[in-house]
């Protein structure tokens, strides 16, 4: 009798105690996502206090950060696999625990070796974080809300980058480097019960049981090591490096072995098949290029503020969080009206206020203050609230919810390497450009030119009544006049970058025309889209 009523009970009704709890799974899980996204940008700022503490050159302590990232990066496009082997709701509690776990060992860690082997597990268990928070939250809440669940999904994604300088910064300032991973224990523990107590599975996880092996071998092959080369290939040089000339051969080769492996298993790790489906591949392509542009101007902005303008670490983080805080307010109000509005459109606003904030701000200069920032950066974080929202749901809108899992995991895997390839060529290119431009600069400089020799007189003349002699302040004087060319080369190089970051996301936007429509309708779990 209980059957007969369940199965002629109102959809409506089902849906409703399906959905009742949507609000605390967002809070748990994007608490979750959060962690991850922190995690990887927070360590960067107590990297001098952990040299001297392990008592490591900078070389060494980079594994800190390459190995996490490297591991993390595995894994995404693994999640939804893994979810569908162990049940999505346990994989990604047990995946938030092993993080937990792994954070507060990286706290004990008193050598090298135990930090990084530690932040591999960590890695191991953050990577499951973003891509299995993002399909867990699509199926918890009805279509017409959609954009609501991605809004909570992209504050983790889009804040964090900024917050995790900026309490890095503080914490490091007023305690130990440690408590970096012993903020997440507290975290981590309300976040696995949240999800233990609310979560639900779908009816299609825990149905896999076949390992496909050669696939996982493929994949770390491919993955590590083109991951390795985007992490390090700058302190290498590049292809001058037979490592890492040798590496991408290597990844190159693991990656066609990946893709024919995959596309001619039955239960492949990864369902390249997804990609079938031309709006998915569409808005995977643009999502690469959001995350170009977003981690490009993420690793850049921090470095001119600090190596130009000369601001410490918690300066740099209070000077781009009101930036943050604008992401966060756009994506809150983007995630109600995607429903009603042609999200192509919204994107296209985004995109255009995100080029317009980087136009401003290849206009900085070395005398720039923090008032000159303000603007830019809310223009910034606005229009990347405008993109990301809009995006995620026209991308996944006709998944079928079977398939969310890998699709999920899929998009997240080339966002990261997109950002991954944009940090490793903006950083390229700096140094190019500032080498070009400080040729440049000093081939207008002479001594047989009055301006230069009345500037090198006033340094040498300066230096002079401070009690150096003639010939020691001669040379202090050049010195200087050396450091002058190659900071305003820099801030000419950072204008160029900049310019970048934006025509990159601006010149994307003919993707649009791929979306057969601005209005997402989500897929049922047969894969028919859901009537209106």
């Amino acid at each position: 009798m209980a059957n007969v009523i369940a199965a002629t009970a109102p959809v409506e009704l089902l849906n409703e105690d399906r959905y009742k709890n949507r609000y605390i799974i967002a809070a748990a899980v994007s608490l979750a996502a959060m962690l991850q996204v922190v995690d990887s940008s927070i360590v960067n700022v107590a990297i001098p206090t952990m040299m001297g503490t392990l008592g490591v050159s900078l070389d060494e302590i980079s594994l800190v950060s390459t190995t996490y990232i490297i591991a993390s990066v595995i894994i995404i496009p693994m999640t939804g696999w893994l979810a569908n082997v162990f049940g999505r709701k346990r994989y990604f509690a047990g995946s938030i625990l092993l993080f937990t776990a792994a954070s507060f060992l990286c706290g004990t860690a008193r050598s090298l070796e135990a930090l990084v082997l530690w932040r591999i597990v960590q890695g191991i268990g953050g990577g499951a974080l973003m891509a299995t928070s993002q399909a867990i939250l699509y199926s918890s809440f009805p279509r017409e809300e959609t954009g609501t669940a991605m809004a909570f999904f992209g504050l983790g994604i889009m804040v964090g980058p900024t917050l995790g300088p900026t309490l890095g910064g503080w914490i490091t300032d007023n305690y130990s480097w440690p408590w970096i991973f012993y903020v997440n224990v507290p975290l981590g523990i309300l976040a696995a019960l949240m999800v233990v107590a609310y979560v639900h599975d779908d009816e299609s996880d825990g149905r896999s049981t076949r390992i496909d092996t050669l696939g996982i071998l493929f994949l770390v092959l491919s993955v590590g090591a083109l991951q390795f080369v985007l992490e390090r290939g700058e302190h290498y040089d590049w292809f001058d490096s037979g490592l890492i000339l040798s590496l991408l051969i290597l990844g190159v080769l693991g990656t066609v072995m990946l893709v024919w492996r995959e596309l001619t298993t039955a239960n492949p790790v990864i369902e390249f098949r997804i990609l079938k489906n031309l709006q998915y591949t569409a808005g995977t392509l643009f999502g690469i290029v959001v995350g170009a542009g977003l981690m490009g101007s993420v690793f850049v902005l921090p470095v001119f503020l600090q190596q130009i303008l000369g601001m410490s670490a918690l300066q740099t983080g209070m000077i781009i969080l009101p930036g943050a805080l604008a992401t966060a307010g756009a994506m809150l109000v983007v995630g109600r009206l995607s429903a009603r509005f042609d999200n192509r459109v919204l994107i296209l606003i985004g995109s255009l206020l995100f080029g317009a904030s980087m136009w401003d701000l290849s206009k900085l200069t070395a005398m720039s203050g923090a008032g000159d920032l303000f603007i830019p950066l809310i223009l910034r974080g606005f229009g990347l609230g405008l993109v990301f929202v809009p995006m995620t749901n026209l991308t996944l809108a006709q998944v079928k919810i079977s398939d969310l899992g890998q699709a999920t995991g899929l998009n997240n895997f080339f966002r990261q390497m997109g950002g991954s390839f944009s940090i490793a060529m903006m950083a390229n290119l700096l140094v190019h450009f500032t080498a070009e431009k400080k040729s440049a600069l000093a081939g207008h400089l002479s001594y047989f030119d009055p301006a230069t020799r009345a500037r090198l007189g006033s340094i040498t003349n300066a230096m002079m009544s401070r009690g150096t002699d003639a010939t020691t302040a001669q040379q202090q004087a050049l010195r200087i006049m050396d450091g002058m060319v190659a900071r305003q080369a820099a801030v000419l190089s950072f204008e160029k970058v900049f310019l970048i970051s934006g025509a990159i996301l601006v010149l994307a936007l003919p993707l649009l025309l791929l979306f057969p429509t601005g209005h997402p309708t989500r897929r049922a779990p047969g894969g028919a889209a859901h009537a209106e």
